[in-house]
């Protein structure tokens, strides 16, 4: 028989009410909701950090930035 631990108590899922296997069932559906969003987040930063190279790439460059190039460039 299948078996669930709660609180550090080991229950047969079998001798569960149906309103416990019912809240059970919802948890198993949050937890797979959670990772799709967890996944979508990681898509989302992985593309605003895509954005934010571009943006990097596309900017004029500024005297610090000549600066720190030619001080590199020295060593």
């Amino acid at each position: 028989m299948t078996t669930i631990t709660i609180n550090n108590n080991p229950y047969e899922i079998e001798s569960l009410s149906e309103d416990v296997k019912a809240q059970l069932n919802m948890i198993q559906q949050v937890d797979i909701e959670i990772a799709r969003l967890n996944a979508r987040l990681a898509i989302a930063q992985t593309a605003r950090m895509a954005y934010s190279k571009a943006i990097e790439e596309l900017l004029p460059e500024t005297s610090q930035a000549k600066d720190k190039e030619k001080s590199k460039s020295k060593h």
